[in-house]
């Protein structure tokens, strides 16, 4: 059962409409690469019909969305819509078969694989990126230069210290404002999994949001506020906030960057991907939809600061949607398979 969690302060008029506001930057610099591409799209698109439901991730959403609008500008006779119910909420509706698509920022669970097995839904998982989780401050905070995964387990915990004070003797006495995203999102799971710990227990007074430009609002506005989301929404609001450092397996401070994902060095990077319902994928609008997506992709990720898959497992990706390579990677005997993840995909 989720706790039940503050809710923050932050006036929110529409999560989707907040949403689609922190995405805007996002998103144009994203068309003007489609638009740049000025390809030619198959004759058959044009007169193409169908509509493609999806929804998921809020951090998957940008590079989606972007995809979505310029698919229709190809194949404007197939309606595509893009929610953003968080990776968990997303999964729920894709497991009950309501939906062709889940945008993830993390893989699909046992419980969700068994849900999906239940109603007889069978998927093809594909990677498409990589991320990392920033961890944010505002600007004006100028004691905490670097932060190790024990003491952001110490901040986030149940019973976890309120003032900066009880984490280093040498920082300010004065309370912390902490902020994290909606229990339903994937960027909570992989940060409650990799700092918190699986048994561990998320701290109930904290402001938690959805939507990711909430927590850029409060985290920019409040000098003794902390708060963590992915590595593109850093990269779009790094004129309000700061990154901090994570203290990595050298033992030294590692920066939340593209080279840093790449080489493994950055201890709070993870994979992002779409999840295809496979009887879906016997209709061509999906087809259709899901390569334009794939030959998309290279040329967006980048843009939106997520970090490009390597080689090798971007070709694999591609290899197991043509194949379409049913189930997932991540879970073996009804459970989660342990490791990295570019040892873990084939």
């Amino acid at each position: 059962m989720k706790q039940n969690y503050t809710t923050s302060v932050v006036p929110i008029t529409s999560m989707r409409t907040l949403a689609k506001s922190s995405a805007f930057i996002v998103f144009a610099s994203l068309t003007s690469i489609l638009v740049a591409a000025n390809q030619e799209p198959p004759a058959n698109l044009a007169s193409m019909k169908g509509s493609i439901r999806i929804d998921g991730s809020s951090t998957v959403y940008p590079i989606t969305e972007a995809v979505s609008e310029e698919f229709s500008k190809v194949a404007p006779k197939v309606n595509v819509t893009v929610g953003i119910s968080g990776t968990g909420g997303g999964f729920k509706r894709f497991c009950a078969g309501e939906t062709a698509i889940s945008d993830a920022s993390r893989p699909i669970t046992p419980s969700e694989v068994a849900l999906a097995a239940s109603n007889k839904i069978e998927f093809i998982e594909i990677p498409i990126a990589y991320d990392a989780l920033s961890i944010v401050v505002n600007p004006k905070n100028d004691w905490m230069k670097s932060v190790s995964v024990a003491q952001l387990k110490q901040i986030y915990s149940t019973g976890g210290p309120k003032t900066w004070k009880e984490i280093d003797p040498t920082w300010p006495d004065r309370a912390m404002k902490i902020y994290s995203p909606g229990t339903d999102s994937g960027t909570f799971d992989y940060f409650k999994e990799a700092v918190v710990g699986k048994e561990g227990k998320v701290r109930s007074d904290i402001s938690v949001s959805e939507d990711d430009n909430v927590l850029v609002l409060g985290v920019s506005g409040d000098q003794d506020a902390i708060g963590f989301f992915g590595l593109a929404y850093f990269e779009e609001n790094k004129d309000k906030l700061r990154s901090v450092p994570v203290i990595g397996a050298s033992g030294l401070p590692v920066a939340a960057q593209t080279s840093t994902v790449n080489d493994g060095t950055y201890p709070l990077a993870r994979p992002l991907f779409i999840y295809v319902n496979s009887k879906s994928a016997s209709k061509p609008e999906v087809v259709a939809f899901v390569e334009f997506y794939l030959n998309k992709a290279d040329a967006l990720i980048g843009e939106v600061g997520y970090v490009t898959l390597p080689a090798d497992i971007l070709a694999k990706s591609n290899a197991n949607w043509k194949a379409r390579r049913l189930g997932t990677q991540f879970v073996k005997d009804d459970k989660k398979v342990d490791g990295s993840f570019s040892k873990i995909y084939k």
